[in-house]
């Protein structure tokens, strides 16, 4: 039985009838830009976060960097400041810290939960240090009671990288987007919540930094021609914002079947050949992939790809190792160089069959 990595056009014709709707109510407006569905979205996404506002931006990349640079323009960062980052998370998160002028400084990963090691975050922490920017990587909350622990120690901002994290929950019951100053997500159509292209959005309480954030990714304007800052062009799509409206009602119960999924697999797979993931049974983790680690990554991907059974490598290359971050790559990092060379996704989403996941775990426990 083959079984794909991720079926998105599965995944999305279930909403097909209403997406053909909601696009004619979009052509039939005559706005397109910044219109009422965004707004639309923002007021729903800020109320499914928790947040008191929700700004609606081209992609993840952007909203994290929108962030900084709203920082930037009230006065709580500076060009030059350092933004502690797991060394193994995916390159956007470094980009951004980057291209807003700040230097991004790279933090071990941890092997267990693939997130910052708390030790090792702690130790790194200097006087030049404004902002830690933990990574909710795989869809899983990042370890942040510690982490905000020693931000509040150290007067320093937490921005969430939230681009896996839709509908994380913290054991208190905070989502991912509300738990540090202000978070960053994706709508990446591969995401727990996808749109179909580009998107993303910034999450905050901080009515100062929302206001910013609005006129930086609109040119930097207050109002039509008007232009108070030395901004960009990034708004969140108005035809995707539809889609997103249509999709975010079904997004608890996607992640629902999601984790039981993942259940499956924690209770049958039974192969001392593949390690696991952690987890600890609760809606701290949404389980945007499904990572597991093994030592010899190629032969095990070339025996899945036989099988027919999808997978996919988040990441095959650590930042610190990547061209364009050549100035990191003196840098040792042995937890995250590890993690790179063995992780492999498996399939995951809430339109797989029973008979696919029987598949997987059959395929798993066969290596």
């Amino acid at each position: 039985m083959k079984v794909p990595f991720l079926d998105l056009k599965k995944i999305n014709t279930r909403y097909e009838g209403v997406f053909q709707e909601v696009f004619q109510e979009f052509l039939d407006s005559g706005y397109y830009i910044l219109g009422n569905q965004v707004s639309c979205f923002e007021t729903k996404f800020a109320s499914y976060c928790e947040t008191d506002y929700c700004i609606g931006v081209g992609n993840g990349l952007d909203a994290l960097r929108l962030i900084l640079e709203g920082y930037k323009v009230l006065g709580k960062l500076k060009e030059g400041d350092e933004v502690l980052v797991a060394s193994n998370t995916y390159i956007a998160t470094i980009l951004a810290i980057q291209q807003a002028g700040l230097k991004p400084r790279l933090v071990e990963g941890e092997a267990t939960t693939f997130s910052f090691n708390i030790h090792a975050l702690a130790t790194t922490i200097s006087e030049k240090t404004k902002a830690i920017m933990p990574v909710h990587l795989y869809g899983q909350i990042a370890p942040m009671d510690q982490l905000l622990k020693l931000a509040e120690q150290h007067n320093l901002l937490v921005i969430e990288d939230a681009a896996q994290g839709h509908g994380a929950m913290t054991t208190e019951g905070k989502k991912a987007g509300n738990i540090g100053h202000a978070a960053g997500f994706s709508f990446y159509p591969t995401k727990n919540l996808g749109a179909l292209g580009d998107g993303g959005a910034v999450t905050t309480s901080d009515k100062e930094l929302a206001a910013v954030i609005r006129k930086l990714r609109n040119y930097g304007a207050s109002s039509k021609y008007v232009n108070d800052e030395l901004g960009m062009n990034s708004r969140l799509d108005e035809v995707q914002a539809a889609f997103l409206n249509v999709k975010l009602e079904d997004l608890d119960a996607d992640n629902e079947k999601r984790r039981m999924i993942a259940a499956r697999y924690f209770s049958e797979i039974e192969n001392d050949k593949i390690k696991l993931p952690f987890y600890d049974g609760s809606k701290n983790h949404i389980f945007h992939l499904f990572v597991v680690s093994v030592v010899d990554r190629e032969h095990f991907v070339n025996y899945l790809t036989e099988e027919g059974i999808g997978s996919l490598i988040h990441y095959p290359i650590a930042p610190h190792h990547q061209k364009a971050l050549s100035e990191y790559r003196h840098l040792k990092f042995p937890i995250t160089e590890k993690i790179h060379r063995e992780v492999v996704s498996i399939p995951i989403s809430p339109v797989m069959e029973s008979s696919e996941v029987d598949a997987v775990i059959q395929t798993l426990n066969k290596y």
